[in-house]
């Protein structure tokens, strides 16, 4: 599976650029014009790598980056044409993996874009999760169980596996899967993670008669010891 990348830019030619230059090095590239097209995209989707410009329409970049940092640790590399070192070290203070100021050569972009993923791939051996055969790959966003992919698995549902493969163990109350995966407090209500459960277990069933998520009557679930 390859990698995917995200640019966010609101210049249509600076975006179509990025775009044809990264997928001629072989990668998928998803591309957004404005913060709040990034946003919606960033709430259903896992990406790479992403090259996120500050000028935008919608919603300013400097609160996609929040957005992205509240979410999650995908590499950001900004595209911006302030150049001096206080905005150079508010930039990284504030989550971007690193900068690229305008006008930039696009193969400095594809450069730093492989530098990234190379950390992050180093940073992925180190952080890998798996259990039993089942295997979370961060750095593709798929989950793998003996060597078959899952179908089609979302983000709720690959922050829960996370969530029990990180401590295989433990028993998990609801409240905690909940806020972990969705990012948010729990107010009680336990049908949305009860069927995102429900969906994890019927994948798993496709490929292999292993049961992995347990039920704990009155507390919540973990993974089978």
């Amino acid at each position: 599976m390859s990698h995917e990348i995200l640019v966010v830019e609101d210049d249509a030619n600076i975006n179509d650029l990025l775009k044809e230059a990264l997928e001629r090095e072989g990668y998928r590239c998803t591309q957004a014009f404005s913060g709040t097209e990034a946003k919606l995209l960033l709430e259903k989707n896992y990406y790479s790598v992403i090259l996120l410009d500050l000028m935008l329409p919608g919603i300013p970049g400097e609160e996609v980056l929040k957005e992205i940092r509240r979410r999650g640790n995908e590499p950001v590399i900004i595209l911006t044409a302030k150049d001096t070192i206080d905005d150079k070290v508010e930039f990284l203070r504030n989550g971007a993996d690193d900068y690229v100021t305008k006008p930039f050569d696009i193969k400095e972009i594809v450069a730093r874009v492989e530098v990234q993923l190379r950390r992050r791939g180093e940073l992925l051996c180190e952080e890998e999760l798996s259990y039993h055969g089942l295997k979370l790959d961060k750095e593709h966003f798929c989950v793998m169980v003996d060597g078959a992919e899952l179908s089609k698995i979302t983000k709720q549902e690959f922050a829960i596996l996370e969530l029990l493969l990180k401590h295989p163990k433990k028993v998990f109350s609801k409240e905690e899967i909940f806020e972990y995966a969705w990012e948010d407090s729990y107010i009680g209500e336990t049908k949305t993670l009860d069927v995102h459960i429900s969906h994890i277990r019927k994948k798993i069933k496709e490929v292999t008669e292993k049961e992995y998520i347990e039920t704990v009557w009155g507390i919540g679930y973990r993974l089978y010891p």
